[in-house]
């Protein structure tokens, strides 16, 4: 009987793991610009504002540096790192089909980016702006 019971709470214990796997998986996978501003916006509970997402990204937000500060003004070309001179691809999906395709990249770079620049994260709202903005960059 106890080898039962134990057996009985390792399968739930594995499937427990498991369902905690499948759950993660899409989170690692790629995604596309669309669904990444799809998933900021419905995290913002409002519709994105390409304009005011380009203000943001043009703007300096009373610190040293804008976004533009290294993107450029109109980052549809490679920009470059203000202080290392790094040279930095272009952000506008269009211009760079590499961008916005893993979530955890954007994230990270939103992260440091957003700190940067407004000395803080951005919130959902603010990326979704950003990233709707740089979707209406075409060739």
């Amino acid at each position: 009987m106890n080898l039962i019971s134990l057996s009985a709470a390792s399968i739930r214990a594995l499937a427990a793991v498991g369902l905690a796997c499948a759950a993660l998986a899409p989170a690692a996978q790629a995604a596309t610009p669309a669904e990444q501003l799809a998933a900021y916006t419905a995290q913002a509970g409002a519709p994105a504002s390409p304009a005011r997402g380009q203000q943001l990204f043009t703007n300096k937000h009373g610190g040293e540096w804008s976004c533009s500060s290294c993107h450029g003004a109109v980052p549809t070309q490679a920009g470059k790192h203000a202080s290392t001179g790094k040279t930095i691809g272009a952000m506008a999906p269009a211009f760079n089909p590499e961008r916005f395709t893993d979530p955890a990249k954007t994230e990270k770079w939103f992260r440091r980016n957003c700190k940067d620049v407004l000395s803080r994260e951005c919130t959902a709202g603010e990326k979704a702006d950003v990233l709707s903005w740089l979707m209406t960059l075409k060739p």
